[in-house]
Formats: structure tokens, C-alpha cells, sequence
């Protein structure tokens, strides 16, 4: 069997191993790296390079959904004060102001006679790659779209579909990400709205980003 003049590793042996474990290299540092199996990295340190790396297209993708859920809790505190009722209020307003945000970027984001209606999460893998600018670019573009498609809906073939699915999408996908951002607003409105809401967008983002930071861990690399 051929093996290296330098570090004594031979191709058939090493190939099972990678290079920090290697019994038959002689250096310090393997000049044969490729020749062994590619080391394993440590999940957890995996699952943290997801998250750094869908967390900027993940706010820049949810923005704008959880600024209206922001918007509309913290109007509700302002009209109908920081008590049990101004708090459900705040609650239902919120949620319905990110619903409708949602529902509109979902209108504007796709062909909705021919494409299928993904997810947010589902973006978020395809679109992870842009980082932060691009994707609030392209959200506030399509939720301009969204609305301006709003009056020709009711002669949608489809819209049906598409009232389920944008439903499905909100509850399932989207809930985590409104209701941890408008409970974190809630236990800082008192303390400081300026801390609450950029606190409220980086809790509501990672929402969407540690599942899916996680599924990919958990995701074998092809």
C-alpha cells in the first residue's frame, strides 16, 4: 500500500479515521489531511453556526411581521393601559397586525395561480444565504405587492387555498414568533419601550431561526 514519505500515513488505513486521531502519522500537524475522513464537528457548535447564520435573514424575512405585532400590542397599552384588559387587547390587536402583515407578504411573494404557498420557515432555508438587507428588501417589496393584489383577490379561482394555507401558515409557523415577541415587549414595556422592542424583534426572530437551526444539525450534510 502507497504511503507518505513524510508522515507515514498510507491512504487505505487513514481513510477510516480523521487526521487528529491518526495513530500512524509522525507530525505534528498531518500533511496528509485530505487522505483521512473529514472531522466531525461537535453538534453544539454546529447548531450555533446555523443560528448565527439564518439569525440575519431571519430578521430581515420577520421584521416587519413583528414590528406590526409590536405596534399593535403597544397601541392597546397606550389606549387601554398596561392592566388585564389592556393586556389581552394587546395581545389580539398584536396578533392581528402580524396576521395581516403576513397574509400580505404571502400574497406578494408568489404567483398565487401557479406556485405553491411555503411557509416562512421555508423561506428562511432558501433565502438564508442573502443575509439581513436583501431579505427586508424583499419583504417590504412583497408586501407592497401583497396589497396591491388585495382588491383583485375576491376574483382569485383559488382563493380558497389560499386563505387556508396563508391561516395554516400563520398558526403553525408563525404563532412562536408573535406570541415570544409580544410577551418579551410585555415584560419590558415598563421598564423601557426602547428596550422592548429590539429585544422583542431578537426574541421573536430566534423563534423561527432555533428550530430551524436545530433541524439542520439534525440534517446529515450531503
Amino acid at each position: 500500500m502507497p504511503k507518505c514519505s513524510e508522515c507515514d500515513c498510507i491512504s487505505e488505513l487513514c481513510k477510516i479515521v480523521d487526521s487528529k486521531h491518526c495513530m500512524r502519522c509522525t507530525k505534528k500537524i498531518c500533511c496528509c489531511i485530505t487522505m483521512h475522513r473529514p472531522e466531525k464537528k461537535s453538534h453544539i457548535l454546529m447548531f450555533f453556526h446555523h443560528t448565527r447564520t439564518l439569525f440575519a435573514a431571519a430578521l430581515g424575512i420577520e421584521i416587519l411581521c413583528i414590528s406590526a405585532a409590536e405596534i399593535g400590542e403597544n397601541s392597546a397599552f397606550y389606549f387601554f393601559g398596561y392592566h388585564l384588559q389592556g393586556i389581552i387587547l394587546g395581545y389580539i390587536m398584536g396578533y392581528a397586525a402580524a396576521g395581516f402583515t403576513t397574509f400580505m407578504t404571502i400574497l406578494g411573494r408568489y404567483d398565487l395561480r401557479n406556485t405553491k404557498i411555503e411557509s416562512c420557515c421555508s423561506v428562511l432555508e432558501q433565502q438564508s444565504n442573502k443575509g439581513f438587507l436583501p431579505n427586508l428588501i424583499t419583504t417590504f417589496k412583497n408586501f407592497g405587492i401583497g396589497v396591491s393584489k388585495l382588491t383583485s383577490l375576491h376574483r382569485q379561482s383559488n382563493i380558497k387555498y389560499i386563505l387556508k394555507t396563508s391561516f395554516i401558515i400563520l398558526v403553525i409557523a408563525e404563532t412562536a414568533c408573535i406570541l415570544t415577541a409580544e410577551t418579551v415587549d410585555l415584560i419590558f414595556y415598563k421598564q423601557s419601550i426602547l428596550l422592548s422592542i429590539p429585544l422583542a424583534l431578537l426574541a421573536g426572530s430566534l423563534a423561527v431561526v432555533i428550530p430551524e437551526a436545530y433541524k439542520k444539525t439534525k440534517t446529515p450534510s450531503l
